[in-house]
């Protein structure tokens, strides 16, 4: 039996070719991965900076939130209540302060527009 040495080369030689196609792939997939591993700890990093943001943000807005409803329940505290304004006559003004009837009129005008004024704005008025 005799040996074709120069076939045998030649299977020699393909199957290094073929090695090396293969080594050269395998290098390829082995970079593709270290650049993959790479931009997948980037966006490991970034979710957690936006995780953390997102966090943050949401324990600030829980405390705008509750300072929000607590401004809203003193406003409708404040709403719920009412001046009280004495409504006098221009003889009770003269009487309790001494002074002359224009200067009644004129304190009984002015009382009548501050509770017009005040009713305006929204604010209860009582009169007593």
């Amino acid at each position: 039996m005799t040996i074709d040495k120069q076939a045998l080369l030649d299977e020699l030689d393909k199957k290094q070719q073929y090695i090396k196609l293969r080594d050269q792939e395998n290098e390829d997939i082995a970079l593709t991965v270290g650049k993959l591993r790479v931009e997948l700890e980037h966006y490991k990093s970034r979710e957690e900076r936006v995780t953390k943001l997102v966090l943050d943000n949401s324990t600030s807005w829980d405390v705008l939130y509750e300072k929000l409803e607590a401004a809203e329940r003193r406003i409708a505290e404040l709403e719920a209540r009412a001046v009280n304004l004495p409504k006098r006559s221009v003889d009770e003004v003269m009487h309790l302060s001494g002074f002359s009837r224009d200067y009644a009129e004129g304190w009984c005008a002015g009382n009548d527009n501050a509770i017009h004024e005040i009713r305006a704005a929204g604010i209860k008025v009582k009169e007593s």
